[in-house]
């Protein structure tokens, strides 16, 4: 494949500027199709690296929080999408940044055609909880714009 849609996750992993990291094992039950995890920092505003192959997404999930709390998303290699519930999914491509507040059912992931991969930001807050749900089903994702 070409360099703009890369067949391997060695050949994603070299179009990124950020390591690709561990398989995802700890939170496979929570993805349809593999991701990897790469943890930046812990320090201040927890940031990882997640790279999903084509096609994984994760389930539909809600970060909770008591003040403050939420998700910050910013796509660095690939092409993805964020859906919230009811609402249209929105294409993430190289630069895109989707802030999700607390309390937001929401779901992000791969197209079907192309490695992702994002940053992941855990906004700080109190009493902060991650709440996962149901998968995104093959219905609801055949349907992205």
């Amino acid at each position: 494949m070409s360099q703009n849609n890369p067949a391997t996750l060695e050949e994603f992993a070299a179009t990124i500027i950020f390591p690709v990291g561990q398989p995802n094992d700890a939170y496979a039950q929570y993805f349809s199709g593999r991701s990897w995890l790469a943890p930046l920092t812990a320090e201040q505003v927890p940031t990882s690296n997640v790279t999903f192959e084509p096609g994984c997404r994760n389930n539909w999930h809600i970060h909770h929080a008591a003040q403050g709390g939420g998700q910050m998303l910013i796509c660095v290699g690939g092409r993805g999408y964020y859906q919230e519930w009811g609402q249209p999914a929105v294409e993430m491509t190289p630069g895109s940044v989707v802030n999700i507040p607390a309390g937001v059912k929401h779901w992000h992931g791969a197209a079907p055609d192309s490695w992702f991969a994002h940053l992941a930001l855990t906004v700080p807050g109190t009493d902060c909880s991650n709440e996962w749900l149901e998968p995104v089903t093959n219905e609801q994702y055949s349907q992205l714009s």
